[in-house]
């Protein structure tokens, strides 16, 4: 499999969350360093994403592309 430029690469701003949202990309979602969370974006909020049926608050999550 191919990696794209994106692999791991953090989501820094609005427009990372829309796009990976809107193209399905799956992320990995991080906590102090450990991996808490994975999937694809379900919603987006000012305090938080949705991936798959969890909601992970932005200000304490890291976002990375998972591919």
């Amino acid at each position: 499999m191919k990696r794209t430029r994106r692999f791991m690469r953090t989501l820094s701003s609005d427009i990372h969350f829309y796009t990976a949202q809107l193209e399905r990309t799956p992320v990995v979602v991080f906590v102090a360093g450990e991996l808490v969370g994975s999937g694809r974006i379900e919603e987006i909020t000012q305090e938080s994403v949705k991936i798959g049926n969890d909601r992970y608050l932005r200000a304490v999550c890291e976002f990375k592309y998972a591919v």
